[in-house]
């Protein structure tokens, strides 16, 4: 299975970045995993309704670039569905099975997500009621998916 998750903006704070890979060396043997940044819009601190939308849908236009046609989009919205992570081990091994092997997993930007994105999602997915930032999503995305595929393997370290 190829999983892709695609975010916007670089991480640099070095405890993600060596969370993140922690997480990519332990899921190399089982997925092909690729990691997609793209750069965040510059934007001033506060802004109008209007210009928080402009931000969403040119960083939406640059994820959109990098997410293959045949891909099953899976966006990361606060309106998306709550998954255990059993649930979402299934949801992974169901799409393995029935065609789906590039699943690609999509993080918004401060502003959050285009419609353009979640129109293109075939599913949505929340992590809960609480705000996070979007670069530590990654690091919790990262240990997610390492959790499903080690239920669907039947091995230990999902407790």
């Amino acid at each position: 299975m190829q999983i892709q998750i695609a975010a916007v903006g670089k991480l640099k704070e070095k405890y993600l970045l060596q969370g993140i890979a922690e997480y990519a060396k332990r899921l190399g043997p089982y997925v092909k995993l690729q990691l997609t940044e793209v750069p965040d819009e510059k934007a001033p601190e506060t802004m109008s309704p209007a210009e928080e939308a402009q931000v969403r849908d040119r960083e939406g236009e640059r994820l959109l670039a990098q997410i293959k046609p045949d891909a099953y989009v899976i966006a990361l919205a606060l309106d998306g569905e709550l998954w255990s992570s059993e649930e979402l081990a299934a949801k992974l091994d169901h799409l393995a099975t029935y065609g789906h092997s590039h699943v690609a997993f999509v993080i918004g930007g401060s502003t959050g997500l285009a419609p353009a994105v979640l129109r293109r999602a075939q599913a949505k997915l929340c992590f809960g009621r609480m705000t996070l930032p979007h670069q530590l999503m990654r690091l919790v995305l990262m240990e997610q998916v390492y959790r499903a595929v080690k239920i669907n393997r039947g091995e230990p370290y999902h407790k």
